[in-house]
Formats: structure tokens, C-alpha cells, sequence
């Protein structure tokens, strides 16, 4: 019987290979993952205002950082102005008159934001690499916010602090020339001031306040003080985006009342209080997106509703015909006014699909020519790409769960490896597009589904709301429940299910080893709270504002049912029930999940004897940006589902990544818990 024992094993391993290599040779070559994930050649094209020069970031000595060359000059002739040596430059602007770009660094990922400046005409000085940039807030353990960029004082800036009280900040305006600071709104924990509306005259006219019962006011700003002119509950949302060219009505994002569930815009009259009707999703599917304005007309060009792809509504009928004109000369992706110059004559124009990461092209909206620029990932070869489509599917409660599916090219759609990836946030949702990890993981053989599971935002307030008090429940049903569907659909192969995600993703992870152990062959968790209690007693001081929001949402733990509710929640009292392999993947300075949340975990599995892949790097935060980090964790967690679901994995990688994993790998052994933690 032995013998015979063995022969079958060895048979059925046969053609369980035989299965694999034939299904290998028809998928696409198995692609470098530095293709989808190392530094983009080029991105974040943006023009002066006078339309002289086009910025963008690159990498500089191996890290993204700030180009800029004029507009006729080939990208080859650019020069740095800046040489961060750590940490990408990921976010940056002009000033309204051009004489600086402005932009924003952290250390290490803590998320404390300082301004820096830099004058683009100016030459290094002698010996250095780029011109002098300055460090306008130059501040430690506070986090800087932008309010407003007023036209009418180039020179400044408003900003907000919170170096006085580290749950709120107080309104400044800055002086770009010297950094001088003048405060212009002291923010106390009475006045509870979450942000400042300015109107298109760069005049204070408006504030939001976030009430202790989790309600929120818009506040008109008075010479006196505050007068409340539209309040919602902790459920509902309203926010300005901008004032009418009269500068008399403010335009507001809405869901406010009982009887209305999508969100609209609306516009109100601060002194009357006066409201006006102006649109809501013409299809009455999802809320409303975005709402692009002419900064010179001070008028509408279009609203856009993200719905299973976006959708654009049009109120500027020449710029409706220069989108068509543009669409047409760039047939199977989607273009996009994104940035401009002061007059509107020169705008920034970009483009994607499913399958294409991108392209940039300057249009000029007086000669119509479209210009080609860059492409951020120029070496993806879109030809292998894997289409996304959207799906729905009914949850356990029979809840229609919107979601988005991408299966590997080239293979018949059946009994596929499976790979769950839900979203960050939970607040947040997924959409339709180039998904560099959807399609690096179809390239390795994977479906991919990304679901927008209950309390996604996007699809109105009802269904956030039906994920309050939902996580690990009803939330993690809607992720289950998606798995179901595809076994069913004989899409995917039951036995072969991974779930992977960052942020909630990273807790949905850990909440479906536990709650469900199984459904999933192995999980990644990047950055996910294991105990929600722990969490939401270590949220950074900035998030004061929200955290009646996160009680009514999720469960308050000062109160004995809420820890006990919270408790139920969090995968880590489940942990005895993991029985799964786990990848768990942290940054040391995380502010919002700290790494407290990673260790309790491992340390859990550790000390039932349980094995837990564990991976902390000590210069990132909430999710990795240095391009060698997240190499190294990819590597590890492509090697990871490879060895649990049997996809195709990359076994080379760079010498200095394969030297990065080493020294990020954590022996659990070594983790201690300390006791200070709660």
C-alpha cells in the first residue's frame, strides 16, 4: 500500500506541474517588478505660471526628486533643484508668481510635514549640487498644513501649525521671500477649527469645525468670531470647494438630510443661508467626484462621478470641444486636463487606461496641437497587460458589493490562483485603471480582485454607513463573499486564495486569517492593525478632530461595551485561529498604525508556535516609500504567494535590495512587547 501511496502522490504531482507549466506558457514573460514599482522615469509634469518652463520629478543619484527645464529645452537638458538623498520628493508647487517651487518633506515617514523653497532661476552655489533650498517652517514634530496659495500676495502663503497644541492648528499666512510667519487665527480645543476657506479674492470667509459629538458646522468668519451656517452629523459630510465668481455663494459637497443618500452640489449663500440645487449623478448611481473650475473665469468646466469607469459632465462647451479633439487623436485611453498655466492657455494633459500607466502631452488650447512629453513607465509593455473590468456580486446580506477584477492574460479563466487585495482607508475605494499591483501579480499567473466592500466611499452615504460597527463582520463578509463568487464562477481555485492589502487592507488580512481561516492559503499584511483598541488609542494627536467619527464608526473603547465590541473586532484575540502562513510587513515610524500593531501579532503567532514571516523598516512610515524598501518587500512577498498559491515569481533581484531584505527581515524572536504600550 506504501508503494502504491507513493505512486499516486508522484502522479498527481506530475500533472499537477504538467498543469502549472502548461498554464506558464501561454501567460505573458514573466516581467522584471522593477517595471511596475522602481522610480517612473518621469512624473509630476506641472508648468510655471507664465508658461516658460515645465517642472517634474526624477530620480537624482537614485531618488525622485524635483527637474525643471524650459519648454522648448529636451527633457535631456533639464537640471535638478533638488537632491534629497532619503526620501522621494512626492509632493510640490509653484508659487503663484513663479519665483518658487514649494514642496513637502518628512523623515523617516512620521508624517510631521515641513515647507521647503526653492528658486528655480537661481544657479547652485559653488560646490553644491542644486540651488539652495530652504526649509520655510523649519520645525520639529509638527506637521504643516496648506490652506491656501492667495493670487493677490504672491509671497505668501497660508498655512496651519500645530506646534502650540499638537491637536490643532492654528492659521498663519508665511512669507515665501523670508519665512516670516504672522498668525492670523489662534485655534484653541474650544473653536475645534479643522480647516479655512478663503474666496477667489484670497479674503477668510468661511471654517469647519469638528464638534465633540462627531458633528461638524460650516462656520461663516465674522469680525466677532464664528456664526454656524450649515451643520451635519457624524454620518453626513458637506464641505466648500469654492465660491461663485460673484464671490457671494460658496458651492458645497453635500449628503445632507435623511432623505438623501448620494452626495451633490449645492450652492449657499453665507448670509441668508439660502440653498440652491445645482447637480447630482444624472444616472443616480454614485456621488459626485470632482468639480473642475477655470481659476481665471471663476466658472464650472466640467463635474466628473467615478462610477464602474468616470464619467464627465461638461458646462464649458470649449473645453467639452478641446477634450473631444484631444480623445480623438489618443483613441483606447482616458486624457485629462490636469495642470495649467495662468492664463489656461498651456495645460498639462494626461492619459491612461486598464493597460496603460500613462503618457503627458502639453496642449495648447490657441493652436489645438497636442505635443507629446514623457511616459512615466515607457519599458511596460502594454501589449501584456491585463484588462480590469468591473463585476458585482451579492454579499452575505444580500448587499450588492461593487469591484473590480483582473484576470492574467493568456490563460482560460478557470480555477485560477486568487488574489484578494482590499483597499486602505476603509474610508476609500478602488477604481478603474493602470493598477501596478494587479497587474504585477497577473503577470505571475494571479486573478486579482479588489473589491469595494461596505463603507467604501463613493457609492453613497447608505452604504458607509452599513459598514459602521462592521469590521471583521459584515465589512469582511463582503470580502469573503467575493471570494465565493469567483469559486463558484469556477474562476478561481478554492484552495489557492491569498489576501493581501496595506492600511485596512493589512487589517482585512489579518481579520480573514482569523475569522475565516478557511478561505485564505496565505496572507500579506502591510501596515494593518491587529488590535483596534490598541489603535485607536494611539492615533496621532493632528486626528483629534476625528475621533468621535472612529468611535461611532468602529466602536468606542473608553466605554465597557466598546472595548468589548472592539475586542471581538480585532484579529488579534482570534489568533489562536490563524492557521494560514502570514507575511507581516511594518514601518517603524508609522503614525497611524504604529508598529505595536505588527508586533502584538507576531507575537502572538510566535509564542503558540506558529511560523510569521515579519519585515520592519526603520526610515518608513505608513507604507513604504523608499523605492529599495518596497523592492525588498515585494521580492519577499512575491516569493511568499508563489510558495503558498505556486504563481511565477522573480528570483533575482539587485544586490542592494537583496542586502536591504536582509537587514529588514525581523527574527520574531527578537520582538518585545513593551509594557508601556496600551
Amino acid at each position: 500500500m506504501k508503494k502504491i501511496s507513493v505512486l499516486v502522490i508522484v502522479m498527481i504531482m506530475t500533472t499537477i506541474s504538467a498543469s502549472l507549466l502548461a498554464q506558464d506558457s501561454k501567460l505573458p514573460p514573466l516581467l522584471d517588478r522593477e517595471l511596475f514599482f522602481d522610480n517612473p522615469e518621469i512624473s509630476g509634469g506641472q508648468l510655471s505660471p507664465d508658461g516658460k518652463f515645465i517642472s517634474f520629478v526624477k530620480p537624482y543619484n537614485g531618488v525622485m526628486n524635483i527637474w525643471v527645464k524650459t519648454l522648448e529645452e529636451p527633457f535631456a537638458s533639464a537640471r535638478p533643484l533638488t537632491a534629497d538623498k532619503q526620501r522621494p520628493v512626492r509632493s510640490y508647487f509653484w508659487s503663484r508668481d513663479g519665483k518658487y517651487i514649494l514642496y513637502v518633506q518628512d523623515k523617516g515617514g512620521d508624517e510631521n510635514f515641513n515647507i521647503y523653497a526653492v528658486n528655480p532661476s537661481e544657479k547652485p552655489p559653488v560646490g553644491a549640487e542644486v540651488p539652495e533650498n530652504r526649509d520655510l517652517t523649519n520645525l520639529k514634530g509638527v506637521r504643516v498644513q496648506i490652506y491656501s496659495v492667495p493670487k493677490t500676495d504672491p509671497d505668501a502663503i497660508y498655512i496651519g501649525l500645530n506646534d502650540r497644541d499638537p491637536a490643532w492648528h492654528d492659521l498663519y499666512r508665511m512669507k515665501l521671500s523670508t519665512g516670516e510667519r504672522t498668525l492670523i487665527r489662534q485655534n484653541s480645543g474650544e473653536d475645534r477649527i479643522t480647516g479655512w476657506i478663503f474666496d477667489w479674492d484670497d479674503q477668510l470667509r468661511l471654517a469647519m469645525r469638528a464638534n465633540a459629538d462627531g458633528s461638524n458646522d460650516i462656520l461663516r468668519v465674522d469680525e466677532s468670531g464664528f456664526t454656524p451656517i450649515y451643520t451635519t452629523n457624524v454620518f453626513e459630510t458637506a464641505y466648500p470647494i469654492a465660491f461663485d465668481k460673484n464671490n457671494q455663494r460658496v458651492y458645497l459637497i453635500t449628503n445632507k438630510g435623511d432623505d438623501v443618500d448620494l452626495t451633490r452640489l449645492i450652492l449657499l449663500d453665507p448670509n441668508t443661508l439660502k440653498e440652491e440645487f445645482v447637480e447630482a449623478d444624472p444616472q443616480q448611481r454614485v456621488d459626485l467626484g470632482d468639480v473642475a473650475f477655470s481659476d481665471l473665469r471663476r466658472e464650472i468646466i466640467y463635474t466628473s462621478y467615478e462610477d464602474d469607469r468616470n464619467r464627465l459632465y461638461w458646462k464649458d462647451k470649449d473645453f467639452e470641444a478641446d477634450y473631444k479633439r484631444i480623445s480623438e487623436q489618443l483613441p483606447g485611453v482616458e486624457p485629462y486636463f490636469a495642470r495649467t498655466t495662468a492664463d489656461e492657455r498651456f495645460w498639462i494633459i494626461g492619459s491612461y487606461s486598464d493597460v496603460d500607466p500613462g503618457t503627458t502631452y502639453l496642449f495648447d488650447r490657441v493652436t489645438k496641437k497636442l505635443t507629446f512629453q514623457y511616459r512615466p513607465r515607457p519599458n511596460i509593455p502594454v501589449e501584456h497587460m491585463a484588462n480590469m473590468q468591473a463585476i458585482r456580486y451579492p454579499s452575505s446580506d444580500g448587499l450588492e458589493i461593487p469591484a473590480y477584477l483582473t484576470l492574467p492574460k493568456g490563460v482560460e479563466p478557470k480555477n485560477l490562483p486568487l488574489i484578494v487585495m482590499p483597499h486602505g482607508g476603509p474610508w476609500a475605494r478602488s477604481g478603474w485603471g493602470f493598477n501596478s499591483y494587479a497587474q504585477f501579480l497577473a503577470n505571475r499567473g494571479y486573478a486579482v480582485l479588489d473589491p469595494n466592500f461596505r463603507a467604501s466611499t463613493g457609492y453613497g452615504k447608505k452604504f458607509i454607513n452599513a459598514g459602521n460597527n462592521e469590521w471583521g463582520r459584515k465589512m469582511q463578509d463582503d470580502i469573503t463573499w467575493g471570494v465565493k463568487y469567483l469559486v463558484k464562477q469556477g474562476i478561481a481555485d478554492p484552495e489557492k486564495v491569498a489576501i493581501m492589502g496595506g492600511s485596512y487592507g493589512g487589517y482585512a488580512t489579518l481579520a480573514g486569517l482569523a475569522f475565516t481561516p478557511d478561505v485564505y492559503a496565505c496572507g500579506v499584511s502591510i501596515v494593518g492593525p491587529s488590535n483596534l483598541i490598541t489603535l485607536l488609542n494611539s492615533i496621532p494627536p493632528y486626528w483629534e478632530s476625528i475621533r468621535t467619527v472612529f468611535h461611532k464608526r468602529m466602536g468606542d473603547p473608553s466605554t465597557p461595551e466598546g472595548e468589548a465590541d472592539l475586542k471581538k473586532m480585532s484579529p488579534l484575540f482570534s489568533a489562536d485561529k490563524i492557521k494560514s502562513p502570514l507575511l507581516v510587513v511594518q514601518g517603524a515610524n508609522d503614525p497611524r498604525v504604529k508598529q505595536h500593531e505588527s508586533d502584538q501579532i507576531v507575537v502572538a503567532l510566535r509564542d503558540r508556535g506558529f511560523p510569521v514571516e515579519y519585515i520592519v523598516a526603520p526610515d518608513e512610515g505608513h507604507g513604504f516609500a523608499r523605492p529599495v524598501n518596497n523592492m525588498a518587500m515585494l521580492a519577499a512577498a512575491e516569493k511568499f504567494l508563489a510558495r503558498h498559491l505556486g504563481g511565477r515569481y522573480q528570483e533575482s533581484m539587485k544586490p542592494e535590495v537583496a542586502e536591504r531584505l536582509k537587514e529588514i527581515t525581523v527574527d520574531p524572536k527578537t520582538v518585545i512587547l513593551k509594557s508601556t504600550e496600551k
